[in-house]
């Protein structure tokens, strides 16, 4: 059976299996040298078979269906909804915005989509720390890529997704690059091994939040904005 995998886990997605099969190879040999009990050969080997699955599982690239429906905004990313809150932001009018978190575990798909037709206007790239991403905090200090972008239906509102490193996440992977456009529920990139994703859009009265702290959500599928 194909396993469907991301573009962007490579290096990765080749080079981790690969030495994973190459120890379980070596395990074997141990255990027919009588180097290693038949007992330990075999509880390593499934330990191994695991890790294994969980790598392919990890940068897994499930189909998705995205609707496309205007006056939405689709999840940017799998996890579950950390935190909802107002802040201060120079991009938008008035310097209000909605920030919604998204915790992602090292269980979740880890491919981030577009929340609507969008074109983009700038990605910048921030160095930081390596804090839990589950900690609102980790999103001011840890490293981070922050894409702006403006919706190509009305309202044509600036929004924001950041793409922001864990504890465990070394890598993002951004392919967005200012000029482009994308459709609702299109891929961009990913972040590798544990992280956070955010979406920022302005303060008004003509979008409501339709997600609240603790739901799961899908990239491209779950409903996380309606706009009047």
């Amino acid at each position: 059976m194909k396993i469907p995998l991301t573009k962007y886990g490579l290096p990765q997605v080749a080079a981790f299996p690969a030495m994973i099969l190459v120890a379980m190879v070596t395990i074997l040999f141990a255990g027919h040298a009588d180097i290693m009990t038949d007992g330990a050969v075999k509880n390593t080997e499934i330990i191994l078979f695991i890790v294994l699955a969980w790598v392919l599982s990890f940068f897994r690239d499930p189909y998705r269906d995205c609707p496309q429906d205007a006056n939405i905004l689709l999840s940017p990313a799998d996890g579950v909804v950390s935190d909802i809150e107002t802040i201060d932001h120079d991009l938008f009018a008035g310097g209000k915005a909605i920030r919604i978190g998204i915790f992602l575990n090292i269980f979740n798909v880890h491919i981030n989509r577009m929340p609507c037709p969008v074109r983009v206007d700038n990605v910048t790239y921030f160095p930081g720390e390596f804090k839990n991403a589950l900690d609102p905090e980790s999103a001011r200090v840890n490293e981070a890529n922050q894409i702006e972008m403006t919706r190509l239906n009305e309202p044509c509102d600036k929004i924001i997704v950041r793409q922001i490193s864990g504890a465990i996440a070394k890598r993002i992977v951004c392919q967005a690059t200012p000029g482009q456009e994308f459709t609702g529920g299109q891929q961009f990139g990913m972040i590798k091994f544990g992280s956070r994703t955010e979406l920022y859009l302005p303060v008004g009265e003509n979008a409501d939040v339709l997600v609240e702290i603790g739901q799961k959500v899908k990239a491209g599928l779950t409903s996380f904005v309606r706009y009047k």
